[in-house]
């Protein structure tokens, strides 16, 4: 086995335990690959070890890596790309022409352009909307309490289907303080479900905390340098 694949296999094992601890399924919690700044070979060496689902912050380096990999892997087992970086107006036919899914979805005008970009021959974009759960000023996402209202906005769209959310909480410094945090979100996903939204995905969790996001009900984490190494 390859380094990304043992790293691989130990996130597996993480999340089994976690949902272990929280009398959930394994099969419950999915992984994300976050594969940004890493090469393409990297990511061949994750898919070959079964990884399916691959997210990318830039648009740019991830369009070209989606490119250079497609007729090398594409042929023989799905993939799926998410876009978990900022979209400024000017890329998001690049990433509506490119990705499955977006998981940064703050503003409705960004939205619409994805929907009038998606070509027609692509399933719909499948979109989380990001909140900002801890009112951290350097992180993006809406307030909690408009989440409902843009979400609700976004689902009109005819190219975008509305799976969920997605939060960046700033580093809690402990366990139970992570828990607070992904706890609201979890609160807030609940929510909306209750308002007739029916999203199934939680995405809340990273390589230092999916232990804490699992056992607040995270469905989906999103882990870079625990399986590729550290960037540099």
């Amino acid at each position: 086995m390859t380094m990304i694949a043992d790293n691989l296999q130990r996130i597996h094992d993480r999340i089994a335990k976690a949902c272990d601890k929280a009398g959930r399924s394994p099969n419950s919690v999915a992984l994300l690959a976050v594969s940004n700044t890493f090469g393409a070979d990297a990511v061949v060496q994750a898919h070959a070890a079964g990884q399916m689902a691959f997210g990318e912050n830039y648009i740019q380096e991830a369009v070209e890596k989606i490119a250079a990999l497609s007729p090398r892997l594409l042929a023989h087992l799905p993939m799926q790309w998410h876009c978990i970086g900022p979209i400024q107006s000017n890329k998001t036919r690049l990433v509506a022409e490119h990705f499955d899914w977006v998981q940064t979805i703050d503003r409705l005008k960004i939205a619409q352009r994805l929907s009038e970009q998606r070509l027609p021959h692509l399933a719909p974009l499948q979109v989380c909307i990001q909140v900002n759960m801890d009112g951290g000023p350097t992180k993006s996402g809406v307030a909690p309490e408009d989440a409902l209202e843009l979400a609700r906005a976004v689902s009109e769209l005819p190219r975008l289907c509305v799976r969920g959310i997605m939060c960046i909480p700033e580093p809690a410094p402990d366990f139970v303080a992570a828990c607070a945090v992904f706890s609201r979100a979890r609160a807030l996903f609940d929510q909306m479900n209750s308002a007739g939204m029916g999203l199934d995905t939680l995405s809340m969790g990273m390589s230092n905390d999916l232990e804490a996001a699992i056992t607040s009900g995270s469905t989906l984490v999103r882990v870079g340098s625990a399986i590729f190494g550290e960037r540099g």
